[in-house]
This record gives structure tokens, sequence and C-alpha cells, in this order.
């Protein structure tokens, strides 16, 4: 046993391990469920019970973070009303984008498989709303400000966690992400230290929901070994 001297305070860390057997076949159960995940435009307005969101929440928050500072924020929204002004205010975005002419053209035809529109109507067919915002830092007692660090890694793993989270769950979500997002701050009346990082709409996938029929890259493509 090694015995270390710490400035702050450190607590044992023992987590499981498994069988060589057990863990493939974890890791691979886990690895089929993760495959079945699509994101979603075609949703139900079927409640949801907000546990499960908290929940998903709460597995985000366990993401590592630059000097563990957890610079994310996730607003949770739920009322018509609520909804109605995100989803009035993110079309009208995306009508410049759109029907505008703001997104240049090699954008528009790397969107073209998927058929993307200025329609956002999900947005008020969801049960729910989460908007996940970062803190670029974070105001100090009495004035002053905390710097926070890797601001943008931290909140996407804290992100990806959330949308793992809600398909464990069997729910369906979409990484929205309007541009400029700057109206999110407005209606969930967040801070200037904190900017809109993504809008996930929350929800069970409609009855005869779609997606498009896309194939992910094979592991040779993104798995480059060393020798």
């Amino acid at each position: 046993m090694v015995t270390r001297e710490h400035s702050y305070p450190f607590i044992p860390y023992r987590p499981e391990r498994y069988p060589e057997e057990e863990m493939l076949r974890r890791g691979r159960e886990f690895y089929e469920l993760m495959d079945q995940r699509r994101s979603v435009r075609f949703f139900s307005d079927e409640p949801v019970p907000r546990e499960c969101v908290e929940l998903a929440v709460r597995t985000a928050n366990t993401a590592p973070s630059g000097a563990h500072q957890q610079p994310w924020k996730f607003v949770v929204i739920g009322d018509a009303e609520t909804k109605k002004r995100v989803r009035e205010a993110a079309e009208a975005e995306e009508r410049q984008n759109y029907e505008g002419g703001r997104l240049p053209a090699d954008w528009r035809e790397a969107l073209a498989p998927l058929e993307t529109t200025s329609d956002k109507a999900y947005l008020e067919t969801v049960p729910w709303l989460v908007v996940c915002f970062a803190e670029k830092y974070e105001p100090r007692p009495g004035g002053g400000k905390r710097k926070h660090y890797y601001v943008n890694e931290s909140v996407g793993i804290a992100c990806g966690m959330f949308i793992a989270a809600l398909h464990t769950m069997g729910l369906s979500t979409l990484t929205h992400t309007p541009n400029p997002m700057a109206f999110l701050t407005e209606i969930c009346e967040r801070p200037s230290n904190e900017r809109p990082y993504i809008l996930f709409p929350v929800g069970y996938a409609a009855d005869d929901a779609e997606v498009p029929d896309l194939v992910r890259k094979p592991l040779s493509d993104v798995l480059i070994e060393m020798p």
C-alpha cells in the first residue's frame, strides 16, 4: 500500500473489476444499445415523467470537467407557453439560415441528406425542452470572477452523457443548435456568464417517426492503432 501526502482531502477509490468475459459482455451490450440511438425530429406528445429528465441531468453532472468546475447548467422547460416562445424564436433564426441565405452553400449541401428545414414544430410537441448552458466563469461573492477552464470540452462530455442516459431510458432527443442562440438566454432568464450550448427536445419518438438512412463510419476509419 502506497502512502501519499495530500494538501486537500482525498478518499479511497476502488472501482469494481470484472472478469474479462464479463467486461466484454457489458461493453458489447452498451455498444449495441447506443448503436440504436438516432437523432429524432418526430416526437410524441405523450407525457414523460420529470424524474427521467432529472436522472439524465444527474448523469450528466457526473461528467469529468476541467479542475472539477462543472461549468454547466441545465434548464428544464415543461410549460406550453415557454415552449411556444422557444419554437417561435428558433424558427425565426432558422428562417434566416434556410430561406434567408445565412447558411453557406457547402453547409446546405452537407445538410441535404438530413432534409432539415426551418420548421421546428417538435419544440412544442415534446413534453420537455432542456437547454444546456455553458458557464464561462463563476461570479464571486462581492465581485470578481472565477475563470472556468476547458469549458467546451467539459460541457460537451456532460451533454454526451445526458444523451446516453436518455437513450438508456428509451427516450429520444436531438442536439438542436440554432445559430445564433442568444434568444435562449433571454427566454430562460440566464445571466451573462452563461451561453446557450445545446437545446434538447426530450420525449418519446412518434409512432410514425422516420430518420435518415445513414451509415456510421466503420471502426477501421475511426480507430488508429500506433505500432
